[in-house]
């Protein structure tokens, strides 16, 4: 019996045990292959491990550089609104006389006289005050252009000037008109010593008006009903959504018309015998500058410059109109003046006006 094994036919399609102990050479192929994608694939993963944390450094450092310019924004515009806000302490208000020769104040007093507006009390009577003060203003000329407005920030205004005139009899007030100096404007004219304007000036109208509208009738038609409710007889005064009443049409009545004799005395007293056509003039009618120079409301026909040139002999003239503040006018333009306006109106709406 032979020995070889090849020959042993149980032992035929057995490998030989050296060649069972190491792979074939496809499969260390294979292994080597999936070593190698194993590897690959790893390293893809670290590639993208990589890329996303550089990434996210790079947005930090981005974020950290706008977080850093955003601050540093914020900074800066809080110190310009503190500059401006210190700067406007030494700008607002009248300008200063800083010129060192003898000169004519001049202050503007222009648009509607109301709380808040540019021709407010507080605003003309702070330019009044500095022109007096000034050592080398020798008169001051309230140059006029107003329809009129709120008879009690007119009031304020001729009261100061009644004043400052009584503590500086040295210098004088004029009141020029240029192109309308009516009700409230002219209540404010006649506490200066003499009142000019132009020939076509619209002069006048001496009277008090208060309007508003009733709507009972439109809500009616509508369909609406008024529900109101107070705990006062007359809280409800007025309202335009409910009849109106004879018994507050009279008392109102009484209001504008004690307004009126209020203002007519002003005029009286601020011009005297001047006046000439006393039934006429405090109808409520307005007059052109020559009739007004005719019915003793004016003194004569001339400008501020005609004014400085010929009555005070002084050609320089000094603006000291109130000017509002960098700061002032910053809040005004971020919207702030919206609601003031809003509350001005709102208050003014029933309330008299010298018109």
């Amino acid at each position: 019996m032979s020995n070889n094994h090849w020959d042993d036919p149980e032992k035929k399609d057995t490998p030989p045990e050296w060649l069972s102990e190491e792979p074939s050479a496809d499969a260390k192929v294979k292994q080597a292959l999936d070593k190698a994608s194993e590897q690959t694939e790893k390293s893809k993963e670290w590639r993208l491990i990589e890329k996303i944390v550089s990434s996210l450094n790079v947005e930090q450092r981005r974020s950290r550089r706008w977080g850093i310019f955003f601050k540093s924004l914020t900074f800066i515009y809080l110190f310009a609104l503190l500059a401006i806000f210190i700067m406007g302490r030494d700008l607002s208000g009248a300008k200063e006389a800083v010129d060192p020769q003898p000169h004519v104040a001049l202050i503007e007093l222009r648009g509607i006289i109301a709380d808040g507006a540019d021709a407010s009390a507080d605003n003309i009577i702070t330019a009044l005050r500095k022109a007096f003060a000034a050592s080398q203003s020798r008169a001051i000329i309230l140059r006029i252009n107003s329809p009129g407005g709120s008879p009690v920030q007119s009031g304020y205004i001729n009261d100061e000037i009644a004043r400052l005139r009584a503590l500086h009899p040295d210098k004088k007030v004029y009141a020029v008109i240029t192109d309308i100096g009516a009700s409230g404007g002219y209540y404010v004219a006649v506490a200066a010593d003499e009142i000019y304007a132009d020939k076509a000036s619209l002069v006048g109208s001496i009277g008090v008006t208060a309007s508003g509208f009733g709507f009972v009738d439109l809500m009616e038609k509508v369909g609406v009903e008024r529900r109101i409710m107070t705990s006062g007889e007359n809280k409800a005064f007025l309202d335009p959504f409910s009849p109106q009443r004879d018994d507050e049409t009279e008392f109102w009545e009484s209001v504008l018309e004690t307004t009126h004799q209020q203002f007519i005395r002003e005029v009286k007293e601020g011009r005297g015998e001047r006046l000439t056509d006393t039934d006429r003039l405090f109808t409520g009618l307005i007059w052109s500058g020559e009739q007004a120079l005719e019915l003793g409301l004016i003194d004569g026909l001339g400008s501020s410059s005609y004014v400085a040139r010929e009555l005070v002999k002084i050609d320089r003239l000094v603006d000291y109109t109130y000017q509002p503040s960098s700061f002032d006018r910053l809040v005004d333009r971020l919207g702030v003046s919206f609601a003031k306006h809003m509350s001005t109106q709102m208050v003014e709406y029933w309330s008299p006006r010298l018109q």
